[in-house]
């Protein structure tokens, strides 16, 4: 397992960054990817002190094809896909909806997804092996006022795993799905755009952190080769619906 390449969008910060120590920590080589240059760097630096027998940063906007191109060729084949990049930008209803809040969710969580997939999948076809994790959310499972687009873009994600899974029939390549509930990571501060807003999210309850979503992923991923985990749903304890949460 030790040469088995892990490939990770979105590695700079929260879950992307918390899947790479995970890996890192169980000897993988990682090919990580982000806009955040800096940030991505000094992610792939630690990754290699914790095991990594190589830990590469390479720039990646998942909005930007020729950016997706260029990191996907440089990547090569990998042995598990985490399509981790993705967000979410405000919560405005729909007759108040930005323009480029529309595009931008569409084209972190959808479009970026596919052509990530699109440009490694050939290579894990070809050989016979490989795993493609996509990050999801508890947003593909119901909906909630002022997540139009957000909502959609995950419920697309997850009929883009199951149509994955059903294409991909006989070619021996693991398709599995993570949605998680709240996890306090950057997400509501890039969504919100206030820090102080984003921490009233996660006011009164223990909100899940990137570790624990890190580690369903490195659960499924390292399930016996003919055992594939298709989805895994995993909230806080004190959320018990999208819109539900006890506050204590």
């Amino acid at each position: 397992m030790s040469n088995e390449l892990v490939v990770i969008t979105g590695a700079s910060s929260g879950i992307g960054e918390a899947c790479a120590r995970a890996f890192a920590k169980l000897g993988r080589p990682l090919f990580l990817g982000a806009r955040r240059e800096s940030r991505l760097a000094a992610v792939a630096q630690e990754c290699e002190r914790l095991g990594a027998p190589r830990a590469v940063a390479h720039a990646l906007d998942v909005t930007d094809k020729a950016s997706i191109e260029a990191f996907c060729t440089a990547a090569g084949t990998p042995s598990i896909l985490i399509n981790n990049a993705g967000a979410a930008f405000g919560r405005n209803s729909i007759d108040k909806l930005r323009d480029e809040d529309l595009t931008g969710m569409l084209d972190l969580n959808v479009t970026g997804l596919v052509r990530v997939t699109r440009a490694l999948l050939p290579g894990m076809i070809a050989a016979r092996n490989g795993h493609v994790i996509n990050l999801g959310s508890y947003a593909a499972h119901g909906v909630y006022e002022g997540g139009v687009i957000y909502c959609a873009a995950k419920h697309a994600v997850r009929a883009i795993t199951q149509i994955m899974r059903l294409e991909l029939s006989g070619a021996n390549v693991r398709v599995s799905e993570i949605d998680p509930g709240l996890v306090e990571t950057e997400f509501s501060v890039v969504r919100l755009g206030d820090e102080g807003k984003a921490k009233k999210v996660y006011e009164g309850f223990q909100p899940l952190v990137a570790a624990d979503v890190a580690d369903a992923i490195v659960w499924v991923a390292t399930r016996p080769a003919h055992v594939n985990i298709s989805e895994i749903v995993l909230t806080p304890v004190a959320q018990s619906s999208l819109s539900k949460i006890h506050r204590g």
